[in-house]
């Protein structure tokens, strides 16, 4: 069946084909060029940050604010199981210890309450994904990481635009990480992005991106690594940022859509808790029963909709199920109940009330 329907396409409107077409004909094609300062200045702003620095993409981004904070081979770093595998990878790069945590049902985001239980003396660090638009419950993360003196990474792949109390994600903890993946709110095809309130720590992530180069030329301090963007990745995003609120507009307004629809229905839309502003990265739902899910996306498929199961709990794979010492049942749950359903920025009304009468259909 032809997917008519798809999860997520970007939408390249605006000035991405005349930007690019201006780096090429330059020949400023690389990891140099106008763009790149632009994009990370502008993104900076966008957010009410600090500073930012452009890398290739959202897993580096995790990678290097690790790097930057010198988490150490054994030291701990507390994560929600329910998370995209990027993640704790990036905590396994640089050999640390991944500590598992479950979730909160209303929200989907990491349990605060597990995360005190499970500090120990080697705990460095929480990791704060926020998953699919929606933020992470960050005054009582920023009261534990403050407490216990842990620093705070947020992962905001999923969360350009999300904000918590009326403040940027990205802007609470010590470093935060974005991702410019072709299916994320703006994109750079591939890309991402290291933000920080300390100059120092952007240094710190500047020099270690661009191979521990100093001043001097060819002189390098440090071990380092080539985790650069291109301009030419930096211009899409330059010319996606231009339009990021009428992006978010478009995507709010899709989510009011699968909202309404679903009201007093058997299927629970993932909303947004009060002082929270969810940017829908994903719309998606939670279905009575597990076992209907494979069933639904077949049914689904047939219509022409794509949808996608939500992550799996990294705890269950078998590279990571080692560090699991309990159960995390909310985690599982919501795992195991959940879809992401079309969420691009250019879907239709039209489209919206097709693939939500084909999910009532299937119930009724």
């Amino acid at each position: 069946m032809d997917i008519k329907y798809p999860v997520y396409q970007p939408s390249l409107k605006g000035n991405e084909l005349k930007y690019v077409t201006e780096c090429i004909e330059s020949t400023w094609i690389s990891s140099k060029g106008k763009y790149i300062s632009n994009f990370e200045t502008q993104f900076a702003e966008y957010l009410n940050a600090g500073y930012a620095t452009t890398v290739c993409n959202g897993t580096v981004a995790l990678h290097l604010a690790l790097l930057v904070l010198d988490i150490q081979p054994g030291d701990e770093v507390i994560v929600p199981t329910f998370t995209y595998i990027a993640s704790v990878n990036s905590i396994a790069y640089v050999g640390a210890i991944p500590v598992f945590v479950d979730s909160l049902p209303q929200t989907w985001q990491m349990d605060y309450h597990d995360v005190e239980l499970k500090i120990t003396s080697r705990t460095k660090a929480i990791m704060a994904p926020h998953l699919y638009g929606h933020p992470c419950e960050m005054d009582a993360l920023l009261d534990i990481c403050s407490r216990h003196h842990l620093f705070l990474i947020e992962d905001c792949a999923e969360a350009i635009g999300t904000k918590y109390h009326n403040r940027h994600v990205g802007t609470f903890g010590d470093i935060a990480a974005y991702s410019f993946f072709g299916n994320k709110t703006i994109t750079t095809g591939e890309g991402g992005m290291v933000v920080s309130n300390s100059k120092e720590l952007i240094d710190r992530a500047k020099n270690i991106k661009n191979q521990g180069i100093s001043d001097l030329l060819y002189w390098h301090d440090a071990v380092g690594y080539n985790f650069r963007m291109t301009n030419i990745c930096a211009a899409i995003g330059l010319a996606q940022l231009e339009r990021i609120d009428e992006i978010m507009a478009n995507k709010i307004h899709i989510a009011s859509l699968y909202e309404k629809a679903f009201e007093n229905t058997c299927i629970e839309f993932h909303g947004q808790e009060e002082n929270t502003f969810n940017s829908y990265w994903m719309c998606s739902i939670l279905i009575p029963h597990a076992r209907q899910r494979n069933d639904l996306r077949a049914f689904l498929n047939q219509s022409g909709i794509e949808t996608r199961p939500l992550f799996f709990p990294v705890h269950t794979m078998s590279m990571y199920s080692k560090f699991a010492q309990t159960d995390f049942p909310v985690a599982s749950d919501i795992s195991s109940r959940g879809i992401n359903l079309p969420s691009f920025p250019d879907l239709s009304n039209e489209d919206v009330q097709f693939v939500t009468s084909q999910i009532l259909n299937f119930f009724n």
